[in-house]
């Protein structure tokens, strides 16, 4: 049985890689098929197999960053973090890089700023000699990182997958920041070292002719503050019950919040306010992500049904020595990722094994947390992957298309591989 569900979790990835059909689609068809029929489940049982409360804090954390994006607000404060940096040309890479984190952890998510990230990226690399390379991964870096953020879609994700691989919820919040930083830091190290060790920075422009933005409209300015203001109470409450353990206040506060709760509270307030239109905001949610994750959610929990993920755990640790079991980790996760989604596939399949193994090695969870996330993102820019497609997508005609493609598969993709193993060497000693 064990087989069999591993079978279907591949199946589902192949199939909706050819298929160009929703991977969480396949999964919950698998999922019914082998829990009713193979196993006897009550088709009630697997219906609650949904992942409810991760697919509710998805949906009210999108819904309300959503009216930033509808309003232009992101859009609008892109182009306002570019401009600050036109007189220093060689700043530009990192200021792609931070416009692209700071748009991300503003709950933009990570396929919504490539959206509108990469043409700008790519047309800035034209105008300025900016290396493609360095600035594609500029921008993707900055969109995975922004996205890792504990307030935003992939930290809330990470944080939810945690606490059903039943971690405590202070210890996944620690954890989300353990992999924020670490995907927030390594692509700094790595753009310092393409710019300035390979020469790249000599190449770009003295002076940028990046046109002054307008100021943000007094919605903007709203919807502004009012996002300020969401993630502040979402953050504050946890690191003021890590800071103060004993008091009282702090855990009572720390209990009662929410952030899906309070992303609802906050969507009516923009709504009252006429932040945006409710229909587009609705409309501008990531379904086709939600029934990603949740789909694979619902097939992952068959096969902890089915027993495979601790067989799978049992294996990984009678096989490989414990201070490669990150690595590991970080390797199949880049793997699987060439292909999968990192959000709907790879930690879903990977995260449910961290904590038998971590208890059964003596390794730290947040080490191997982390180190699967930054494995994972590490080919997210290859041309078969979201994050790569993306950016081929958004070049202007065919000539550039060919060539970015090679560029990304021969050299980005490597590039990336190689800094996030020689990360997670790093961390197994560090954590």
């Amino acid at each position: 049985m064990s087989l069999i569900t591993v079978l279907a979790i591949v199946l589902a990835i192949i199939l909706g890689y050819k298929t160009r059909i929703n991977i969480g689609l396949f999964a919950i068809a698998f999922a019914y098929l082998i829990g009713a029929f193979l196993m006897g489940l009550k088709p009630s049982e697997i219906v609650a197999m949904w992942p409810l409360k991760i697919f509710f804090v998805i949906f009210s954390v999108c819904l309300f960053y959503s009216f930033a994006m509808v309003n232009g607000t992101l859009e609008k404060l892109a182009g306002h973090l570019l401009y600050l940096c036109r007189g220093a040309p060689w700043l530009l890479p990192y200021a792609v890089f931070m416009t692209a984190t700071v748009i991300a952890g503003m709950g933009a998510g990570y396929y919504t700023v490539l959206a509108f990230m990469a043409p700008i990226t790519l047309l800035l690399c034209r105008r300025t000699g900016m290396d493609l390379i360095l600035g594609g991964m500029a921008v993707n870096y900055g969109a995975l990182g922004g996205a890792n953020f504990m307030s935003s879609q992939s930290g809330i994700i990470f944080r939810g997958l945690m606490a059903n691989a039943g971690i405590d919820a202070n210890a996944a919040f620690v954890n989300s920041v353990a992999i924020f930083l670490a995907t927030f830091l390594l692509p700094i190290v790595v753009i310092t070292l393409m710019l300035f060790v390979t020469g790249k920075h000599r190449g770009l422009q003295a002076d940028l002719e990046i046109d002054r933005p307008e100021p943000l409209d007094p919605k903007q300015r709203q919807t502004l503050w009012l996002t300020l203001a969401m993630m502040a109470i979402v953050l504050a409450a946890p690191l003021a019950h890590l800071a103060l353990p004993g008091n009282e206040t702090a855990a009572f506060i720390n209990s009662k919040i929410d952030i899906g709760l309070i992303a609802s509270v906050f969507s009516v307030i923009a709504l009252l306010l006429k932040l945006g239109d409710e229909r587009k905001a609705i409309a501008s949610l990531p379904w086709p992500t939600l029934i990603m994750i949740c789909g694979m959610g619902m097939l992952i929990s068959v096969a902890i049904k089915a027993g495979t993920i601790d067989q799978l755990a049992a294996w990984i640790g009678g096989t490989i020595p414990p201070v490669l079991v990150p690595l590991s980790f970080g390797v199949v996760a880049a793997i699987m990722s060439l292909f999968a989604s990192t959000l709907g596939v790879v930690t879903p399949a990977l995260f449910p094994m961290v904590p038998a193994l971590a208890t059964q090695l003596g390794l730290s969870p947040m080490l191997m947390f982390t180190a699967i996330v930054v494995g994972a993102q590490a080919t997210s820019i290859s041309p078969f992957s979201s994050g790569g497609s993306l950016i081929l997508g958004s070049a202007p005609d065919a000539e550039l298309r060919h060539s970015l493609f090679t560029r990304l598969l021969l050299r980005a993709a490597p590039i990336g591989f190689v800094a996030a193993m020689l990360t997670n060497l790093a961390l197994t000693f560090l954590l």
